[in-house]
């Protein structure tokens, strides 16, 4: 997710769960070439941080939460090592969400 176009892709997939979005609507709602969000999709895929299915003529992509839940918690645990002053930012967050 280095790239902010495949931040975006994450952050508009999340909450679609399961049901996700055709790859189509995805780059309508970016205002991403086709062929840019091709090569971002695959990148995430590969990664396995999104799954796709075909439907009819269209593929469907959906963020792989469980995916995203464990390179969040590799990042809190293990790069930075639980800190406190990392772990309570997200606290705080949490509770304005």
């Amino acid at each position: 997710m280095a790239h902010d176009t495949r931040l975006e892709i994450v952050r508009l997939l999340v909450p679609r769960g399961d049901d996700g979005l055709c790859a189509g609507e995805i780059a309508q709602t970016l205002g991403v070439s086709a062929s840019g969000l091709s090569f971002h999709l695959s990148q995430l895929e590969q990664a396995g941080l999104l799954t796709s299915r075909k439907e009819s003529r269209h593929v469907i992509y959906a963020a792989d939460r469980v995916a995203l839940g464990g390179v969040i918690s590799y990042l809190l645990n293990d790069c930075c090592a639980g800190a406190a002053d990392v772990t309570g930012c997200i606290a705080t967050a949490v509770e304005k969400a």
